[in-house]
């Protein structure tokens, strides 16, 4: 493993650099990032905006840059960029995630239509519901904010999840693994929905 932490450039660089050395180049590639603080979108203000913008936006866009290259010239290549439910169906309190994540769909969109004839697909992994760390970080600020126990906010969210329960990280690896292998060649610029049916549109 080569730890680097994406909220610092200097590790980044190094990053590449180390797994450049290491593996000599990248065929399948999963970008993602940890989630912004919960709050409203009232409460966004702009200096924050622009350093989560660098964590969760810039730094995998100059990741995927450096990689692409070799994808295209040896014409094979996945890019998976993980985002979330709320770039269709924003999520309350995770305004900032909302506007941050979405912009990474029309990054993902636009170079999937640049690369497809490279043998490079581009694709997005959308979660609803998988029972994280991070998914119990939000139920607890919504349990907060709702003056609610957290027993309450995990049974109202799966009542309104037509498959009755949270997702399992290895389910969400399913998807993620088949979107990486050969027989995925034809999927390209795709919002792959992992959410128990959770967004209706």
């Amino acid at each position: 493993a080569i730890v680097a932490d994406l909220a610092r450039p200097d590790t980044i660089d190094a990053l590449v650099a180390q797994t450049a050395a290491s593996l000599g180049g990248v065929d399948i590639l999963v970008n993602n990032s940890g989630g912004p603080p919960a709050k409203p979108a009232v409460a966004i203000k702009p200096d924050e905006l622009k350093a989560q913008f660098e964590i969760m936006v810039a730094s995998l866009i100059g990741v995927t840059n450096h990689f692409l290259p070799g994808m295209r010239q040896r014409r094979w290549g996945r890019i998976l960029t993980v985002v979330s439910s709320g770039v269709l169906q924003p999520i309350p309190n995770l305004a900032l995630s909302n506007t941050l994540r979405l912009s990474l769909v029309g990054w993902s969109k636009t170079l999937a239509a640049e690369v497809a004839a490279d043998g490079v697909t581009v694709n997005l992994l959308m979660p609803g519901r998988i029972q994280t760390e991070r998914v119990d970080e939000i139920d607890q600020v919504a349990a907060k904010v709702a003056g609610k126990s957290v027993d309450e906010i995990v049974a109202e969210s799966k009542s309104i999840i037509p498959a009755g329960r949270y997702g399992t990280i290895e389910e969400f690896g399913a998807v993620a693994t088949f979107l990486a292998s050969v027989p995925a060649a034809y999927v390209t610029g795709t919002i792959m929905r992992i959410d128990g049916g959770y967004v209706r549109s």
